[in-house]
């Protein structure tokens, strides 16, 4: 019986070619989305499970509050790691990780010359607790030895297999490995590569006494000093069975309380200590991940969830609708069944079998598409997504997503198909079923959804460009096009420094230089409390930072309000500040603010400039109180090189780049070349709207023509359905204008209805989506009027194309036959 069913739906198919494409490549669009979109959600998700063990493993990290300000830091200060052994009670394992950014690695092998590796990543100081908390598997040496003494390292396999290839495991111990000059450490172990998706991507781990005796690390292991946070000083715990996490906090922020008690200077600011779940790192974008690694949003992925099955629900729409519309073609069909016996559950199961067939196809389809999308995505993919068609999970996903989408497909339709009485069927009165088929509130309920969907789609793609386009083009307070900045190396001296200004400084394209921290507008931060006291009052305020020569406002054409600029004279005693601090001393007039002095921890300096405000990072932050000072010794890494301007064609700039990168190859032979332009880096602040953007254009694309296929399906069944009646009306003299209106006005009032259902959910949306940037463009009333326009204007084009064919064909042939 069932092999019969599959084979009058195949035959069926053959008769209603145009239709049954319809409906695969409506359901195969929504199950290409729902494919990549699980694949990326189950990649998120499935970060640092290891095999269960992470129920009870907590990251400590710490949050504070200065003058109002909060902040967040995913480290902790370098004592807590042997205080919480013996200061906190529940704790059963704790586990020190300090990671180094991208060291030079230098190989020193026996047998062959020495080999460097330049800026490696993912390379971490710990000890033995970490292998206690984190089980791997040792391939060679021992966990309870390989990290206890001073220069110890242990190396993953891969890595074991980069530094010394073609050597056995047992032949690498022993073996040198040095980082950044200085540190030589000696290969006591390898482990194998933890397996699964895991922030914790380490692959060096130098033993954690080497970073307390080594002169490299001084600065920052540091055992009594409990009021410095690095984030690169990360604490994981363990804790003990039926132990409160919020007891633990308690008694982390007690001790600290204890080592730094409140004095005047610290009075307004507030520092405390919370537990962060192992399963939330992934995704806490508070605080900093491992080297800057990635961290996922759950918004995100639940919105990617959600254009998903909103894909998935037009495409299922789209088959009830034709499905239901075409039931008076098989009418006769169903009453001969029912006549000679059928049952209706067996009816209901014929056309189940039809809509799991159509379902399976798409899904084929499907799956033959997604590598192309993940390659055609490859940008905004998180790296390691994979169609992985053999796993198990993505097999079990595929299955239930056939069956799911089979049922809210098909099960209505096989309801009213099944549902034809015999014998008004074969009495001929099949019509009167149809047009109620054709009139149903369903259908129309339906269509009106996928409008709804596609529109809100238009609408939202039209904002986030009008955002994006406002943030890239708005007057930001500086000058950002035609500037290069050139970070040298944090181990670089000072002589290294002036041997290469030196060298660059006679590049013809070059029209200025500066030499400081970072650019005005950078995704770091440095602030300090700063008080000003006009002998009634003391204003304390959380003051950040940019330091800079007296070329640094001119490289980037800051404006002042009041007073001068830096000069070399005023080394130590002098800054600028800017409107927005003036305001909050209490200034109403810029020129009021210079020559007061400011208290920068007991240190004095003068105003002796006010410069208009600028945008410190992205337009999502509002401008906070800032002072420009001169750069310290380990702040002036950077070189910010304003370019002449380029000939039409030309290419002054790369010449100039290649001859920058030339002189430093003469003064940093062992470091890369890293610079960027200013206005990439300002760009790049947008990276997620712009993922969001292209992903809502092409949300947009396909819920349009999706709703469009499914509208032109309707107007083809509406116009078969309605041939005699327009034959009657051009011989009676309509005109095609009139034979057209008559078709498509239905249709159009529904796309109507749908526009003004969707602009209140959409300006709601769009309002709170928008109260994330503190300067944003405004929600304009013609983003909605043009996503009406232009998907009327589509719809009609789509209409059309069935609509004129009917209007102008021959009346003569519809007429002459019953």
């Amino acid at each position: 019986m069932i092999k019969n069913y599959f084979k009058i739906a195949l035959r069926g198919f053959r008769k209603h070619k145009f239709f049954t494409g319809i409906n695969i490549i409506g359901l195969s669009i929504g199950i290409s989305a729902a494919l990549v979109i699980y694949l990326i959600v189950q990649f998120d998700f499935t970060f640092n499970k290891f095999n269960g063990r992470d129920k009870d493993i907590y990251r400590i990290v710490t949050q504070y509050s200065f003058s109002g300000e909060v902040g967040y830091n995913g480290g902790v200060c370098t004592p807590l790691v042997e205080a919480v052994k013996t200061d906190i009670s529940g704790i059963e394992k704790s586990a020190p990780i300090y990671t180094l950014w991208e060291p030079r690695v230098e190989i020193k092998s026996n047998a062959n010359a020495p080999v460097v590796f330049k800026k490696e990543k993912n390379i971490a100081i710990t000890d033995g607790r970490y292998f206690d908390m984190f089980e791997y598997n040792w391939l060679a040496g021992s966990p309870k030895t390989s990290l206890a003494q001073p220069f110890q390292v242990v190396l993953t396999a891969s890595q074991a297999k980069k530094y010394f290839p073609g050597m056995q495991y047992a032949q690498m111990l022993g073996q040198q490995v040095v980082y950044e000059d200085s540190v030589k450490t000696t290969v006591t172990g390898i482990v194998e590569d933890l397996k699964g998706n895991t922030d914790f991507a380490f692959h060096d781990f130098i033993s954690y006494s080497t970073g307390q005796v080594n002169s490299l690390f001084k600065d920052y292991f540091q055992p009594t000093e409990w009021g410095s946070t690095n984030s690169a000083s990360v604490l994981m715990v363990k804790l003990a069975a039926n132990t409160s996490p919020a007891n633990v906090t308690k008694q982390l922020n007690v001790l600290r309380s204890k080592r730094v008690p409140k004095t005047p200077e610290n009075r307004s600011s507030t520092t405390e200590f919370h537990l962060q779940k192992l399963s939330d790192m992934h995704f806490d974008q508070n605080y900093s991940n491992f080297d800057g690694a990635r961290t996922a949003s759950k918004t995100t992925l639940y919105g990617l969830l959600v254009i998903a099955g909103f894909l998935l629900l037009l495409g299922c729409i789209n088959f009830i609708n034709l499905t239901t519309a075409q039931a008076s073609q098989r009418a006769k069909e169903i009453g001969i069944r029912k006549t000679m016996g059928s049952r209706r559950g067996q009816l209901i199961l014929q056309f189940m079998s039809e809509t799991f067939l159509v379902t399976l196809f798409a899904v084929i389809i499907s799956v033959g598409l997604t590598p192309v999308i993940l390659k055609l995505f490859a940008d905004f993919i998180p790296e390691g997504v994979k169609a992985d068609f053999i796993h198990p999970g993505i097999i079990l996903f595929l299955v239930m997503l056939t069956l799911v989408v089979s049922t809210l497909s098909g099960f209505y339709p096989a309801l009213v198909l099944s549902g034809y009485k015999p014998v008004s069927v074969l009495k001929n009165q099949a019509g009167t079923n149809t047009a109620k088929t054709r009139n149903a509130w369903l259908r129309k309920s339906l269509t009106v959804t996928q409008f709804v969907i596609a529109q809100f789609f238009i609408m939202a793609t039209i904002l986030v460009s009008k955002q994006i386009y406002y943030a890239l083009h708005k007057d930001l307070g500086f000058k950002k096009d035609a500037i290069l900045t050139v970070h040298t190396p944090w181990k670089g001296t000072a002589d290294k420094k002036d041997v290469f200004r030196n060298k660059i400084s006679a590049i013809p394209q070059i029209s200025m230089m500066a030499v400081g921290g970072e650019a005005p507008s950078s995704g770091g931060i440095h602030s300090t409390e700063v008080t000003y006291k006009d002998g009634k009052k003391e204003v304390k305020v959380d003051l950040q930072q940019k330091f800079g020569d007296e070329n640094y406002v001119k490289v980037y054409g800051i404006k002042f309000l009041a007073g001068r600029n830096l000069t070399e004279a005023d080394t130590g005693k002098a800054t600028i500040i800017n409107a927005t601090y003036a305001r909050a001393l209490g200034f109403k007039n810029p020129a009021d603010a210079v020559g007061i002095t400011l208290d920068y921890n007991s240190k004095q300096r003068q105003v002796v400039g006010v410069m208009a405000d600028f945008y410190q990072k992205s337009l999502r932050s509002p401008i906070k109180p800032l002072a420009i000072i001169e750069p310290a010794r380990y702040n002036n890494r950077t070189f910010h090189l304003a370019l002449k301007p380029q000939t039409a064609g030309g290419h002054e700039w790369k010449t100039a780049i290649s001859t920058m990168e030339k002189a430093w190859k003469e003064v940093y032979p062992d470091d890369e070349f890293d610079y960027s332009f200013f206005d990439e880096d300002i760009a790049k602040f947008y990276t997620e709207e712009q993922h969001t953007s292209t992903l809502l254009s092409w949300a947009t694309g396909l819920s349009v023509l999706i709703s469009c296929l499914g509208l032109l399906g309707l107007a083809m069944y509406t116009t078969s359905l309605r041939t005699k009646e327009i034959g009657v009306r051009k011989v009676l003299g309509a005109t095609v204008t009139q034979i057209v209106t008559l078709l498509s006005t239905e249709l159009i009032w529904l796309i109507v209805l749908a526009f003004v259902l969707v602009t209140p959910l959409a300006y709601y949306a769009m309002h709170k989506w928008m109260e994330n940037f503190a300067d944003r463009t405004t929600i304009s009333w013609w983003i909605f009027a043009l996503s009406g326009a232009g998907m009327l204007f589509i719809a009609l084009c789509t209409l059309s194309l069935q609509t004129v064919k009917a209007a102008v064909s021959n009346p003569v042939k519809s007429l002459r036959s019953e």
